[in-house]
């Protein structure tokens, strides 16, 4: 298959295509990236890569030729942030969705796999969350996945494009972004174990959170590229397993061998209470399940991240 990823630079982008263009896929992946977030050495080189924004819709004409399917992961990702600039994350999220999705119209292309995210879920009285529930967005990002998850899929029936959302949980694993403000809690609380600084927890750390291995949402991703009877679907990608943000740093310090003091910072939102994925449809749907626990994930994040000592930031267990 020719396919294109857009935010292919980025952490999950990077890993799909790595996996497309890969000995077990042997497809040509195509990259478009404004690196705003992304990285071009993340990637395989050879995968095609371009720079440029998603909201360029000659670009995209061009780059979609004989194109069989869409990944489309480009998007601002950062919850926080969201609610401070919600005009910028509405202009990338849902701007860009509809920008990519007019020229799928244009070109042809059939299948469109759309990279949403739980945060539109926010706060739900049941657990596991079931694709069934109520959307309750509690941030501007949350809304923009939601804004854009609409936009595929009405605009794919207009236009006879078929289209799938995931909803992916807490993704994690070697490679993933670092920034200064608002990182990832895996990674971060990582980095402090192993410098020797105190681990931060927002709140009490009782609130729950569902972390899946970046290995494992590929493989989703793989799998709804070339699924049947899908069309229209909305699919939650999880590890199906609750880990509670104080639990989470206990396993941190175990997998790093490090003692570390765990310091509560009551003055910061904790965010929703509780978030879990009910994976059924997706085992259904998709023949797909998570595989990779939670110790032996961070296991494999410290042993291919070499900011962490590992030894290669794009090596990963498959």
């Amino acid at each position: 298959m020719r396919i294109l990823i857009t935010g292919g630079a980025g952490f999950l982008g990077a890993a799909l295509a790595n996996r497309l263009v890969g000995p077990a896929g042997g497809h040509t992946a195509l990259v478009l990236d404004d690196l705003s977030a992304g990285d071009p050495k993340r990637l395989d080189p050879r995968v095609l890569f371009t720079r440029g924004d998603v909201k360029d819709v000659p670009k995209l004409w061009t780059m979609l030729q004989g194109v069989d399917c869409v990944y489309h992961l480009a998007a601002r990702v950062r919850v926080p942030e969201s609610i401070y600039y919600p005009g910028d994350y509405n202009d990338c999220n849902v701007g860009g969705t509809v920008a990519l999705m007019e020229a799928v119209r244009d070109t042809g292309v059939k299948r469109v796999v759309f990279a949403s995210s739980a945060a539109l879920y926010g706060e739900q009285a049941t657990q596991p969350i079931s694709e069934g529930q109520r959307p309750n967005p509690n941030s501007p990002y949350g809304v923009s996945k939601l804004a854009a998850e609409y936009y595929v899929s009405t605009l794919g029936d207009l236009n006879g494009i078929e289209t799938v959302s995931l909803r992916i949980f807490n993704a994690y694993g070697p490679g993933q972004d670092l920034p200064p403000s608002y990182p990832p809690v895996i990674p971060h609380l990582l980095r402090q174990a192993l410098t020797g600084g105190s681990l931060v927890i927002f709140g009490e750390g009782h609130q729950t959170r569902d972390f899946v291995y970046v290995d494992d949402v590929v493989d989703a991703l793989v799998a709804v590229a070339t699924a049947r009877e899908v069309n229209r679907a909305v699919i939650n990608i999880g590890s199906g397993q609750e880990t509670s943000i104080h639990d989470l740093a206990g396993r941190i310090a175990r997998a790093t061998d490090r003692k570390a003091d765990v310091l509560y910072n009551r003055t910061q939102g904790r965010g929703v209470t509780r978030l879990v994925a009910d994976v059924a449809l997706a085992q259904r749907l998709l023949g797909w399940g998570p595989s990779t626990g939670l110790d032996r994930g961070l296991r494999l994040t410290l042993e291919h991240d070499p900011r962490f000592g590992g030894s290669s930031q794009t090596g990963l267990s498959r």
